[in-house]
This record gives C-alpha cells, sequence and structure tokens, in this order.
C-alpha cells in the first residue's frame, strides 16, 4: 500500500522536534523530525519557535519523502514505535 500524507502535530520545544504523521493504509505512523535537521536543509540559523509550523510546510515534502523511506526500510525507534529523523538523513541532499 501507498504511503499518504498524515496529519501535522505541531513543535514540541522539550525535545526540539516536529511531529507528524504519515499514513500507511489506515495505520497512521508517528513521525518526527528534529529542528536541527529543518535548519540544516535551509542552511538557516535557529529558526524562532513561531516558525517552526511554516519551515515544517515548506520542506514538508522532503521530510515526508525521507519518513517515507525509513517506513518502507523499517527503521522504527522508541516506544511507541516510530520514525525520528535527523540531520544525518538528509546527508545525501545537501
Amino acid at each position: 500500500m501507498a504511503l499518504t500524507r498524515g496529519s501535522f502535530g505541531g513543535y514540541e520545544f522539550d525535545r526540539m522536534v516536529v511531529l507528524f504523521s504519515m499514513m500507511d493504509g489506515q495505520r497512521e505512523v508517528r513521525c518526527a523530525v528534529s529542528t536541527s535537521a529543518m535548519d540544516d536543509l535551509e542552511k538557516t540559523a535557529k529558526t524562532k519557535p513561531e516558525q517552526r509550523e511554516e519551515q515544517f510546510m515548506r520542506l514538508r515534502d522532503r521530510i515526508e519523502k525521507r519518513a517515507a523511506q525509513k517506513i518502507v526500510a523499517g527503521e522504527f525507534e522508541g516506544i511507541p514505535r516510530g520514525i525520528i529523523l535527523r540531520s544525518l538523513d538528509f546527508r545525501d541532499e545537501r
């Protein structure tokens, strides 16, 4: 089944991540991308917290493409199991 876009979950300051999800059929896969990864993708200094949602939306296609690759590869982490994207995951895009 094809992976599709899920929901935007918001910016989580304590973990410095933006939460989102991908849909695998009817199953929601929880995902997160580090704010440092997003800043690295845009080659920018620290983005302000109130600008994180806007930044995620600009980068959403690239972030979701990489999340989908990790889902297909079974690279889940944590409890509950989900996908975490870090700067390292985008090293081929720079």
